[in-house]
């Protein structure tokens, strides 16, 4: 305990945050039990959907009674805004809850974006932007990028035709010969 005694969370937000928590206990719980997409979508129907009517009516009578340009205010509207859009997660059992999934598949891509600012030239960005794409897509296609770029660095200098880049593509790489 620090010197003023345990700090006591309170307030629309932290309620509101706490509420997400529970959510996301139940998706990973789910993850865990390996659900298939109909039971997560039943589990979601009785369950989530309790959880997210209590935000949703938390958020309903806030709105009344919060200055609508203070910080919670604009967080409140926003979330209402977007209500319809976050509930049609609750109908498919296949989609996830937020977008972490494509968020860190771009975050390749971001620090990338960071590092091409000392590329040097735009030859050296381009370069750099072509090796970042066939990783991405050498991880979407299943196949080790450092093998996956080892075996292209090798039989690069061989290819003599279009047909021959085609075969090195990860696309090509992980139906003809995976690396």
């Amino acid at each position: 305990m620090g010197l003023f005694g345990r700090i006591q969370k309170s307030g629309t937000a932290q309620t509101v945050l706490d509420l997400i928590s529970k959510l996301y206990k139940l998706e990973k719980q789910a993850r865990e039990q390996k659900l298939d997409p109909e039971a997560v979508h039943a589990m979601r129907q009785e369950r989530v959907r309790p959880i997210m009517d209590k935000i949703k009516a938390l958020l309903d009578a806030r709105v009344k009674t919060t200055p609508p340009k203070s910080l919670l205010g604009r967080a409140i509207s926003y979330a209402l805004g977007q209500w319809e859009r976050v509930m049609v997660y609750l109908e498919d059992g296949c989609l996830q809850p937020d977008n972490n999934a494509a968020e860190n598949a771009i975050r390749p891509f971001a620090v990338g974006r960071k590092n091409r600012l000392f590329s040097g030239s735009p030859r050296g960005a381009k370069a750099s932007a072509a090796i970042y794409s066939l990783i991405e897509i050498a991880k979407a296609c299943g196949l080790n990028p450092f093998e996956y770029l080892l075996q292209v660095f090798e039989q690069l200098p061989h290819a003599r035709s279009g047909d021959d880049l085609k075969t090195l593509l990860p696309q090509g790489m992980s139906k003809n010969n995976p690396a």
